[in-house]
Parts: C-alpha cells; sequence; structure tokens
C-alpha cells in the first residue's frame, strides 16, 4: 500500500470499545475530523485514540476545536464564525495491542 492513499482509523475508548471510522492519508488528520466532532477545548482537551485498520498500531492524540473568524475570502453561504480543529501527538504518541 502507497503512504499517499488514504487510510482508515478506528476511533477507540478508554475501555477498547472500537466505534466510527475516520480517513485521512495521515493518522493526524483523521484526529483534526475527529477534534472537530468532539467537545474538548484548549483549557481541556479530549484524549483522541485511534487503531490504524489492519494493524495493532494506536496513534494518540489530545484535540479540542475553537471558534475563529472565517477567512476574508469565504464563499457566501459560509458564516462569520467557524470551527477550527487543533491536536496534538501525545508521549508516547504510538501503542502497539497485544490483540485486537
Amino acid at each position: 500500500m502507497s503512504k499517499s492513499e488514504p487510510r482508515n482509523f478506528v476511533l477507540r475508548d478508554e475501555k477498547g470499545n472500537e466505534h466510527g471510522v475516520f480517513t485521512g492519508k495521515q493518522p493526524r488528520q483523521a484526529a483534526l475530523k475527529v477534534a472537530n466532532r468532539g467537545k474538548g477545548t484548549k483549557k481541556k482537551p479530549e484524549k483522541i485514540m485511534l487503531r490504524e485498520r489492519g494493524t495493532k498500531k494506536v496513534h494518540i492524540f489530545h484535540g479540542w476545536k475553537q471558534e475563529v473568524d472565517a477567512p476574508k475570502n469565504k464563499p457566501d453561504w459560509m458564516p462569520d464564525k467557524i470551527n477550527k480543529p487543533f491536536v496534538k501527538k501525545e508521549k508516547p504518541g504510538i501503542i502497539k495491542l497485544e490483540q485486537v
């Protein structure tokens, strides 16, 4: 599989239950999608755990979203304020599961 192809990442909770599939070329891209739907704030970020489909690797991020002004060259349909997602990779950034 080429690195430029989109990969699927499954969202995991703290108990190991998996729900929701997010696609991105890199784990960070999928984590941004999760953060944009989440309830995390900058002061209280949400823990995001994404397992790459077909592997035992789990990528760990902290994510939140902020309401920011829309860009100056925005289309007419876009509101004046938009949500912008932010993610930061945790240490250790990747853990390996013994079994899926």
